[in-house]
């Protein structure tokens, strides 16, 4: 019964007074027990109308209520006398018992917003008038003031078990009955457990709790009482009582004293016949409670070794409880599940633990629809992460089992599915986890039949539109939010459909790589990869299982060249660490690591034959942004690389960088196909970085890796001898450096670091091509060369042999150099040309007479472009044209473009324009201050062309038209030496030189005069003329007009 604290407290007061005034001259307190017939009846109709008129809803409910209003004014010794006193019958020793188990049963905490109830409240009004003086007046009886702070409980100062422990011996002889026997003994042990041998720390298993409670409640089942929330409420209040310990702890009572009182009564009791119900056939629920007691004292005494209990009370209280014999409980097998979906269904005591019971159960699952209906209904009280895990469970053992109910497995897929959406990012991440740990992975687990898992195709696509539509590449965090959501409900069910359908998007939909990046790396538990607790592997890792969806994702596709970003930008931001997703601060981790990326993708497809499902120069730009990732504390454990093969991936890039050392030649059959110069750098870097990654490793540990350094070392000697040179990081200091002997010609090496070696390719007079190709290998070795050659340079023969073997040497090396290898030749030979080693005569081809220009300071731009103009000449010639094919060619004609871009910087350098636009004006140099002079003097004469020693000496204007002149004839001589003339950078080289042309002339009007424009305008046209291409011809020509015309 609940007492509602407003119209039912009201209508009970007023039956109190009702039944006070029928007690005149005496008072209700003062009364009878014979006399209560006569001034019961307003207080039990009382009761009636908030029972809702039916009968009193149980004697001890009524009984708290009375005792609630009688004891406001009194002590407990009150209630013990009022028993006591004559005539004294079971029904008095019946009521005491229950107002005794009652005042147990009432410290039990009550969730927050519950109602109050008499029981609740004559406990807590009982405790805070424990403490209390005993003065107050009988006139406080008519106001029942029951504020929140009267009902918390208060730590008493009386010794209420000395006190009931006490009547009830004296109350012994009036227990008669068997039935009344078990209870009153059950009390009194549950009393002595709970007070004296209950341990405060033991908290019941929710297991135990679960057991105990369904055989108290399958016990009164059978007797005859409904299975509802009512009767379980009340068994788990019985069990709360009978195991938690007391709040009326014992203050001046010893354990003995109490052992010797409860033995004195199980004694009296047994030697009167009445325990002897305790083996009935039928078990009843005081004999259940009984047996509950005993079994619960008979544990606790014998862990007991306190002094006080050594005599003969421990041993007669255990030999007579043990003597005693309790019929079996048979419960039937569908009360546990049966009470445990109530306690879930009705948010009874502790029903989040009961929740997890009853989803872990499997006996309970195969009861399909009580099992389901109590999960589709209580969805909330399931939403944590173990319950969700022991309900994916039992699914997929229904999923494996014969006969399946299709329908309620996809309705218990829905409830789980809808489980997983309401728990946090973290507890989504730790079930995505588990989900790969678990065989086949996912809710399906690789067992579901089709008809099972119909509609998730549908769901995964839906969810996928969703996000490509609404979130785009750089989603808001609200958006971002809801798409991991989406993601990882879908990847609950089936993750590798889920990691497919993201690898999928991330390639093929334009922009999305990065939206799909930034959700998988908030869902890090799909990356899986955690070990079991027996120590091996739990299941996949994710990182892998991504790694091998992407992989059939583009199977045997042809990328596109912006597929082949996205898919190089997707796996670089999932290699990238990041913070994991959840409420907690994390460790940075990367969702999957370069170790996966190098072993799925590079290693197998990485291969000097060219047949593997990506190409290359894909795997090489894996391979190096995996080499780039900043991988955390990567200083406390050995490098990844070390565990993807290193050594042998090292001499698999060795032999493509041998390879690409002739790349203008037809590859063999089963070779790569041509590679481009840009793979070919790219190939450099990648395996110059590793050289280093590995080279730290081996110097760290040099007689660990010693065997595999010895391999490869030899394995390298059959490629060609400048490929030793990118692995000289990880050789360090083991191996010398082993060139062409001719090499060693013409350079002066030290013996301790370098060694010849007899090459059939490089005989006698092959050292300066030698000596080109370390130039070109790296800068470090270029400055080794340039300091190392061997000349005399007081020797004009010496130096005319070796220009001349130079020019020779720089044509057989131009075509197969990168633009990095290259642009260190173009250093080299500057440098040469700086300190006068290499002679380059310049002569005036292009000039009819001789200028009268200084010319000094720009001799190496001039003496750079003949040496250019010569080597083309060479290669241009019978004795080379056929060296090179169509794409040959062209790679040239960037080479030289790129060099004359270097020399138009430089020249360009060497004289500042004037800058109209500038916002703030540059200091004052001799330049700017000329070319404004030269505006005003021009702007003065009318126009006319005014020259003045000052020009020529401080502005180096006429040099700079002078060498751009000679320039733009080199560029178009080599142009029409070219196979085909249609060289299109050479041709846009040409219009950049005629623009600085253009742009000097402009700034300075006076370095020209009119006779020397149409010099000039005739001679770039008749050079231009001899272009074989019209197009290009046309649009130089217009250029050179406009040149003129300025």
């Amino acid at each position: 019964m609940t007492l509602k604290m407003n119209q039912d407290t009201a209508r009970l007061q007023g039956a109190f007074l009702l039944a006070d005034k029928l007690c005149v001259p005496s008072s209700l307190s003062s009364l009878q027990k014979a006399d209560w017939s006569r001034v019961g009846r307003p207080v039990l109709e009382a009761l009636r109308e908030i029972c809702g008129g039916e009968e009193l809803c149980g004697r001890p409910t009524a009984s708290a209520v009375v005792w609630l209003k009688t004891l406001i004014c009194t002590e407990l010794e009150r209630l013990v006398r009022h028993v006591r006193s004559d005539p004294t019958g079971e029904e008095d020793v019946a009521l005491f018992l229950e107002v005794w188990w009652e005042l147990w049963k009432g410290g039990d905490e009550r969730e927050a917003g519950a109602e109050d109830t008499a029981e609740t409240m004559f406990a807590g009004q009982f405790a805070r008038l424990l403490a209390e003086s005993s003065s107050a007046s009988p006139q406080a009886a008519k106001r029942l003031k029951l504020d929140a702070s009267d009902l918390l409980p208060s730590p008493p100062t009386a010794d209420v078990l000395h006190v009931l422990l006490h009547a009830l011996r004296d109350l012994k002889e009036h227990v008669s009955t068997a039935e009344l026997c078990l209870q009153a003994l059950s009390i009194s042990l549950d009393a002595l457990h709970t007070a004296f041998l209950a341990d405060r720390a033991a908290v019941l298993p929710a297991e135990e709790k679960l057991r105990v409670l369904c055989e108290v409640v399958g016990v009164r089942a059978q007797s005859g009482e409904e299975l509802g929330p009512e009767l379980i409420r009340e068994a788990q209040r019985d069990v709360q009582a009978s195991h938690a310990p007391s709040r009326f702890q014992p203050g001046g009572m010893k354990l003995a004293e109490a052992l010797t009182i409860v033995t004195e009564l199980a004694q009296f009791w047994s030697g009167g016949g009445l325990l002897a119900a305790c083996g009935g056939s039928k078990p009843s629920c005081s004999a259940f409670r009984l047996e509950q007691s005993v079994q619960k004292v008979l544990v606790a005494l014998k862990k007991e070794e306190e002094p006080e209990t050594d005599g003969g009370e421990k041993k007669a209280l255990r030999g007579l409880l043990e003597s005693l014999a309790f019929p079996a409980a048979k419960s039937l097998p569908d009360v546990s599940a049966r009470v445990a979906a109530a306690i879930v269904d009705h948010r009874l005591d502790g029903y989040q633990d009961v929740a997890l019971l009853f989803a872990s159960e499997r006996s309970w699952a195969a009861r399909d629809v009580l099992w389901t209906d109590c999960l589709e209904r209580n969805q909330a009280a399931f939403q944590r992460l173990d319950a969700l895990l022991e309900v994916t469970a039992a699914l997929q053992d229904k999923l494996r089992g014969e006969g399946a109910d299709v329908s309620r497995c996809r309705r218990l897929m829905k409830v789980a599915a809808d489980i997983f959406s309401a728990l946090s990012l973290k507890d989504k991440n730790a079930a995505l986890a588990a989900a790969l740990r678990r065989s086949g992975g996912g809710l399906f687990g690789g067992s579901a039949p089709s008809a099972v898992t119909a509609g998730f195709e549908q769901e995964l696509n839906m969810a996928f539109n969703c996000i490509i539509q609404g979130g785009g590449a750089m989603p808001a965090q609200g958006n971002l939010n809801t798409a991991v959501s989406l993601v990882a409900r879908v990847a609950f069910q089936n993750p590798e459909a889920t990691l497919r359908a993201c690898c999928h998007s991330a390639v093929f939909n334009k922009g999305a790589f990065s939206l799909m990046a930034k959700i998988l790396q908030q869902l890090h538990g799909l990356r899986g990869g955690v070990e079991a607790e027996d120590g091996t592997d739990g299941g996949p890792g994710g990182g892998a299982l991504l790694c091998r969806c992407l992989r059939e994702t583009i199977g045997t596709k042809s990328l596109s060249a912006n597929e082949k970003e996205q898919l190089l930008e997707y796996l670089g931001l999932l290699m990238t660490a990041v913070e994991g997703g959840g409420e907690e601060e994390e460790e940075r981790r990367s969702f999957v690591t370069p170790q996966e990326v190098a072993n799925i993708f590079v290693l197998p497809n990485i291969s000097t034959s060219g047949h593997s499902s990506l190409d290359v120069e894909l795997c090489l730009r894996l391979l190096q942004t995996a080499l780039s990732v900043d991988v955390p504390d990567a200083s406390s454990r050995p490098h990844w690389a070390l565990d993807c093969s290193p050594f042998p991936l090292l001499y698999v890039l060795a032999q493509l960088q041998n390879q690409t050392l002739r790349c203008w030649e037809q590859p063999p059959e089963g070779a790569v196909p041509r590679w481009s110069m840009d793979a070919k750098e790219l190939l450099v870097s990648v395996l110059t970085t590793l050289g280093r990654v590995v080279g730290a490793e081996v110097a760290a540990a040099p007689s660990r890796w010693s065997r595999a350094l010895f391999w490869l070392y030899n394995k390298t000697a059959e490629l060609d001898w400048t490929v030793r040179f990118h692995l000289k990081a990880v050789w360090g200091e083991h191996f010398k450096n082993e060139v062409p002997s001719s090499l060693l010609a013409v350079c002066d090496l030290p013996e301790q670091d370098w060694v010849g070696s007899d090459l059939p390719q490089y005989g006698q007079g092959t050292g300066l091509l030698a000596w080109m190709e370390c130039c070109s290998a790296s800068d470090h070795l270029r400055a080794t060369m340039l300091s190392g050659l061997s000349l005399d340079q007081r020797r004009p023969d010496h130096v005319g042999m070796f220009s001349k073997g130079l020019l020779v040497a720089l044509t057989q090396t131009l075509p197969w150099c990168s633009v990095s290898q290259w642009t260190r030749l173009l250093g080299v030979l500057r440098e040469l040309i700086a300190s006068g080693r290499l002679h380059v005569p310049f002569s005036l081809e292009y000039v009819e007479y001789l200028p009268l220009l200084d010319l000094r300071s720009f001799s190496c731009e001039l003496r750079l472009s003949v040496l250019l103009l010569r080597a083309f000449q060479l290669l241009c010639g019978s004795s080379c044209s056929g060296w090179l094919p169509a794409e040959g060619w062209a790679h040239v004609g960037r080479l030289y473009a790129h060099a004359v871009r270097g020399m138009m910087s430089s020249v360009r350098a060497k004289l500042t324009l004037p800058s109209a636009t500038s916002p703030k004006a540059p200091e004052p140099s001799c330049t700017s201050i000329t070319a404004r002079k030269l505006s005003e003097d021009l702007q003065e004469t009318g126009g006319s062309p005014l020259k003045s020693k000052e020009e020529v000496e401080t502005v180096p204007c006429q040099e700079v038209l002078f060498v751009l002149s000679q320039l733009f004839c080199h560029v178009q001589h080599i142009q029409v030496m070219m196979p085909g003339g249609q060289s299109e950078p050479l041709f846009l080289s040409s219009l950049e030189v005629l623009s600085h042309y253009e742009a000097v002339m402009a700034a300075f009007p006076l370095s020209s005069s009119p006779l020397e424009s149409d010099n000039t305008r005739h001679f770039f046209s008749t050079i231009t003329d001899n272009l074989q291409d019209p197009q290009m011809k046309a649009v130089l020509q217009q250029k050179i007009a406009q040149l003129v015309s300025a």
